[in-house]
């Protein structure tokens, strides 16, 4: 996890511009560097590091001696950068698990490149040599990446939108600040004069397809067929196997727990993985909440079966309340149900970094899209439908569970990693039928939890543990989370103002006092940048108006049982 920055056909001095790519310090509390392109005084690259991977010679953007005109600043961690070395005999000048992109571009230009990659990632990769710049970012978007384009060819290029909204340009309409899509690469020529033109992009992965990297995979070809247990024997391979590529780090491990099926599941199998390979400290885990709420609870009694070093974060509402603004300025978004999810989860990882020294933080984000875990999934009209809506949520994760998950942690200088978003293992889970994949006796994500019945990863109660929104686990059951926010933002929003709402906003115009609130704080930060998000976060197939889970009728009857 580190910042990236770079800047091509800038008109305005450099030293003016740079001050910018200082936005995003907190995401390489490590090191820091600018460089100019040699012979292209207008460009450059900014790059803040998180030293996780070769500590010595990580910085960027990194150049080896053998193309000594490829330049490439990325962020994120390639997990299958030894096996492609080993296939295709490359002789690396670094431990970078990232310098693979230089060799695999090499060897295969661009297409083969982002294809081959097993990781997360964003890049920017410039070729002087063919006068080429080459964009990409992984398939789910877990690392982030936002570019701006002008139309006579400035291009801005940075991990978080903050860091480009205030880039000086000479035409006088501001160019559009945008995320670039996840699963695609862009290809840009690179003009003399330092400015470029977009020539394609292409889309290089689709989550329903096998990526091509399987063949290089640690896991060698596992049985065919829908058979129950064949399923679930290869959904537990695949999910170890996606935790273990995973530990690849040389700081220390640490597990987010809240007490809930995915981030449990995470951790009992890191946790095993650590042992079988010796690792030199104990896991710690993380866990949020109010007094006596249920991820507390339930996150204590998995930390004593699994035996990790636990640590828990008590908050208070003003706690809360108080961390709004700064999780809005954080996440660059104005989505509800992101910026509720969102407060426990920055709140726990300030804990993280000022109070132990992990630094790696694995999670168990993605699985309620892949593995129909939301609770309104109990109402899809069929199967065919259901797994419809769980390729949309995937498709739209870096807009909402993956932003928040990425921005919460990275404010504070960690590095997230979520292995239930590893490419194999979610190819085969959305290649499984539809009918499989459904609720079934009332609970959600059944097959996931079948595979591990028998596994004792876990206690009974929590592998068959209802499904609990984030946002409200973390506060007790007689009174939820949102509940405590709007009950504090009622007295902050004039009833006249949310009346007068659509005027003042007409792009997602807020419908709650609630949802004007953090709108205001947004359009304070990011003025007029409203259309970063396309709709709200909401449960299909119920009339909800509250993305929360705890208003829905299913969640009710399970929890008056």
């Amino acid at each position: 996890m580190c910042g990236i920055w770079a800047l091509f056909g800038s008109d305005e001095c450099l030293s003016v511009q740079c001050l910018s790519a200082m936005k995003i310090a907190h995401r390489g509390p490590d090191a820091f560097r600018f460089e100019n392109v040699n012979g292209f005084t207008n460009c450059c690259f900014g790059f803040h590091r998180l030293a996780v991977v070769d500590q010595l010679y990580g910085m960027q953007p990194i150049r080896v001696k053998k193309f000594p005109y490829l330049w490439l600043c990325y962020n994120g961690e390639i997990y299958n950068f030894k096996q492609l070395q080993k296939q295709f005999g490359f002789e690396y000048q670094t431990l970078v698990d990232g310098e693979v992109i230089l060799h695999l571009y090499n060897r295969g230009g661009i297409e083969q490149t982002a294809c081959m990659l097993d990781g997360v990632f964003a890049f920017i990769l410039l070729d002087t040599a063919n006068r080429k710049v080459f964009l990409g970012r992984d398939t789910y978007g877990v690392r982030p990446l936002f570019k701006v384009l002008s139309d006579d060819g400035f291009l801005g290029i940075c991990s978080e939108a903050k860091g480009l909204i205030n880039l000086k340009h000479s035409t006088t309409l501001c160019p559009k600040v945008e995320p670039f899509l996840p699963g695609h690469y862009e290809v840009l020529d690179l003009k003399p004069s330092g400015k470029v033109a977009s020539v394609e992009l292409v889309k290089f992965h689709s989550y329903k397809d096998e990526p091509l990297h399987v063949a290089f995979d640690t896991v060698e070809t596992l049985p065919s067929g829908f058979d129950l247990e064949t399923v679930k024997s290869n959904v537990r391979i695949l999910f170890e196997n996606a935790v273990r590529k995973r530990l690849m780090a040389h700081r220390r491990i640490g597990c987010l727990l809240s007490g809930g099926l995915d981030s449990s599941l995470v951790a009992a199998v890191l946790l095993k993985l650590m042992k079988e390979m010796n690792f030199n400290y104990p896991l710690q885990t993380f866990a949020i909440g109010m007094e006596n709420s249920p991820d507390l609870v339930a996150a204590r009694k998995v930390a004593a079966h699994i035996g990790s070093d636990h640590h828990e974060v008590v908050f208070n509402s003003e706690e809360g309340i108080q961390a709004i603004e700064d999780v809005i300025f954080s996440l660059e978004t104005y989505d509800i149900t992101t910026i509720r999810a969102s407060i426990g989860m920055y709140l726990v990882s300030k804990y993280i970094r000022k109070k132990t020294d992990s630094v790696v933080i694995f999670s168990g984000e993605g699985s309620d899209e892949l593995t129909q875990g939301y609770i309104y999934f109990h109402k899809a009209p069929s199967p065919e439908e259901a797994a419809e809506e769980s390729e949309r949520l995937l498709k739209e994760l870096y807009l909402f569970d993956v932003l928040r998950a990425d921005r919460t942690t990275a404010a504070h200088g960690l590095e997230l990693r979520v292995p239930f978003l590893d490419h194999r293992f979610t190819s085969y889970y959305l290649s499984l039928p539809a009918e499989l994949r459904i609720p079934k006796n009332g609970i959600e994500k059944y097959l996931l939890r079948q595979a591990f019945e028998d596994s004792n990863l876990l206690p009974k109660e929590i592998l068959w543990r209802p499904k609990e929104a984030f946002s409200d686990g973390i506060a007790s059951v007689k009174k939820s989370w949102f509940s405590i926010l709007q009950d504090y933002i009622d007295q902050q929003v004039d009833d006249l103002l949310l009346e007068k709402a659509a005027e003042k906003y007409p792009y997602n115009p807020p419908k709650t006092k609630e949802s004007y609130y953090y709108r205001q704080i947004f359009e304070k930060h990011y003025p007029g940048k409203s259309s970063w998000l396309p709709h709200y976060w909401m449960p299909r197939w119920v009339k909800a108006t509250d993305p929360s889970a705890r208003t829905l009728k299913h969640y009710k009857s399970a929890t008056q049982e």
